[in-house]
């Protein structure tokens, strides 16, 4: 794909295939922050588009520049980081290929949990709040609204989401893998957010026969405690919690340390012989890695589901395939009508001025022959037409068909019609 009125689609990001947890928290934007985040975007590209997510921060803008990265200077600076230091996790696209990869993120094909669903729902939100915050202008708008058509085809005309697993649900399968017993458990959910209600929901279908849950908002977390018809507690006491848990599960949105060792030890001079399994599925990360240098702790973050997910992938392989063709066959649709608006303008511009110049030759040639009946008029204004028609097809066609060539073809029509800058753009 060349260019849109010399504009390029950038793509900066990093996900769980390039980037450990450790740099990936360090790169996420949460929701409280998105809003100013997109306004520092703003200072570097005219258009942009934040996707977040527990496994991936990407940054989709466009400029009129081939060799600019907008998302890497904002990244940088939202980061306070080198480019040296960000670049051996980035993966940076253009064009088709930034395209084909929103493509493959909205059909499920490149999340952590192959054909997961939420990574629709996010992706409608962050073109929402690029909107609000007026960076997604019609191009990034149309190229987003496709990229979520391709998810939903992807997920009714193959399987790749049925019964599909959830970051949530690996979390607890983790968890019973570690515990002996899920029904004689006690599991505490850390968040009360989307992820944190998911959890718990799983843990209550696994027959975890007590479910605590916590979060800084008590209300909030007394609220999804009585839907599992369990309990819930302050997060100031947590230490006293923990002593009595078999699983801890934490899935808050917040930007610092949720548990700490000190915590732990704590919690586990009261329990030094009974095993307890923490879960980490936030990133940024809830609970210090420190943690487990404690005595009888397990701890697992989000990197450590690689096995499970990679079961989930061979699973699914059949699907993904069909997946794969399907985003193929959208890409080049969308690839189309990229070309389209590429040349529109010049089009545009050629037709209208070789219009401009037959219509006054002939008004020049129509006041010297004045006796001429209207059906004669009207047979020169036909003849006319046709003739600038044909002369302008052959370039016309090039410009629409020659793909790699098009950027060279724009500026050479340009040149050779004399065609103004402020005409080309019209």
């Amino acid at each position: 794909m060349s260019r849109l009125f010399g504009t390029q689609i950038h793509l900066v990001g990093a996900n769980h295939n390039t980037t450990p947890v450790e740099i990936r928290e360090k790169l996420a934007i949460s929701n409280d922050r998105i809003s100013d985040a997109l306004k520092l975007l703003g200072k570097y590209a005219s258009q942009g588009i934040i996707v977040s997510t527990c496994n991936r921060t990407e940054i989709y803008t466009l400029s009129d520049s081939s060799t600019s990265q907008p998302g890497l200077e904002f990244l940088k600076s939202w980061t306070n980081s080198s480019e040296a230091d960000l670049l051996p996790y980035l993966y940076c696209y253009q064009n088709e290929d930034a395209v084909r990869h929103l493509f493959n993120v909205a059909a499920g094909l490149d999340s952590m949990i192959i054909g997961e669903f939420e990574i629709l729902g996010q992706i409608r939100q962050s073109l929402e709040r690029a909107k609000k915050a007026r960076l997604a202008d019609y191009l990034l708008q149309n190229l987003f609204q496709q990229a979520i058509r391709v998810g939903r085809r992807v997920r009714t005309e193959t399987g790749i989401s049925r019964n599909a697993l959830s970051v949530s649900s690996v979390a607890v399968e983790l968890a019973a893998r570690a515990i002996d017993d899920l029904s004689t458990s006690k599991a505490l959910v850390i968040g009360t957010g989307e992820a944190g209600r998911l959890v718990a929901k799983v843990l209550k279908e696994r027959g975890v026969s007590q479910i605590a849950t916590t979060s800084r908002s008590y209300k909030k977390a007394s609220a999804l405690a009585a839907t599992l018809n369990g309990s819930s507690v302050r997060i100031e006491n947590l230490s006293l919690e923990l002593a009595t848990c078999d699983i801890v599960i934490s899935c808050t949105s917040a930007p610092h340390l949720i548990l700490h060792r000190k915590t732990v030890e704590n919690a586990m001079q009261v329990r030094p012989t009974k095993p307890l399994v923490i879960i980490d599925i936030a990133v940024p990360r809830d609970v210090d890695p420190k943690v487990k240098q404690v005595t009888n702790v397990f701890l697992y973050d989000i990197d450590d589901f690689a096995h499970l997910t990679e079961l989930n992938r061979k699973q699914r392989e059949a699907e993904i395939q069909n997946a794969i063709e399907i985003v193929k066959a959208e890409l080049e649709k969308f690839t189309t009508w990229w070309r389209s608006m590429e040349v529109k303008p010049i089009i545009r511009s050629l037709t209208g001025k070789a219009e401009g110049i037959r219509r006054a030759q002939l008004n020049k040639t129509l006041k010297k022959l004045r006796r001429l009946s209207t059906e004669e008029q009207e047979s020169l204004e036909a003849m006319t037409k046709a003739i600038v028609q044909k002369i302008l097809h052959s370039p016309i066609q090039s410009l629409k068909n020659n793909v790699h060539r098009r950027g060279d073809y724009i500026d050479l029509v340009s040149e050779l019609f004399q065609l103004t800058k402020d005409e080309s753009a019209q």
